[in-house]
């Protein structure tokens, strides 16, 4: 499906993960949002998104675990300006035992377009030997519930097909 073809209703009906209002200080040379802060927008939404399935700061904390993220693919789809206001939402694709790919999408809810995606795989860590390790069972079963609702829904997402989980 193309990035056009997708009504913003079907993305909003997606969990709202970070909403926030681009200050000047995130322009670049042309007045538009700079790169760098696309990026960060999609970082402040995925830290809610893993904690929705378990992979929360506690959880980090008294398991001396974590995520590793292990690739982006960002598309820049419509220009950001000063003052707009964002939403980002997520979607989960698929998993393997130690990985999440995964896609946010960028609102413009100022101008009403999609502003921008990003395609993510993360994976979970064992921070004792720093390396990626499995999903624990109670992480790994509320995980998969998410991706079958959203392996569910009737829109495909604009995959990039550079990512596999």
């Amino acid at each position: 499906m193309a990035y056009n073809d997708i009504p913003l209703e079907k993305i909003r009906a997606l969990p709202l993960l970070h909403r926030a209002t681009v200050p000047e200080s995130y322009l670049d040379e042309m007045g538009h949002m700079n790169v760098r802060y696309y990026l960060a927008l999609f970082d402040d939404g995925v830290q809610p998104f893993f904690d929705s399935f378990g992979m929360s700061m506690d959880y980090f904390r008294q398991n001396q675990t974590g995520g590793f993220a292990l690739a982006h693919f960002i598309r820049y789809l419509n220009e950001v300006m000063q003052g707009d206001e964002v939403a980002i939402h997520a979607r989960g694709i698929a998993r393997s035992e130690r990985r999440i790919h995964f896609m946010t999408f960028m609102i413009n809810e100022t101008r009403g377009k999609l502003a921008a995606t990003m395609e993510g795989l993360g994976s979970h860590a064992d921070l004792t030997i720093r390396r990626t390790s499995p999903y624990p069972p109670e992480i790994a079963e509320k995980l998969d519930e998410i991706l079958r609702g959203h392996q569910a829904l009737d829109w495909e997402p604009p995959l990039s097909g550079a990512i596999r989980a």
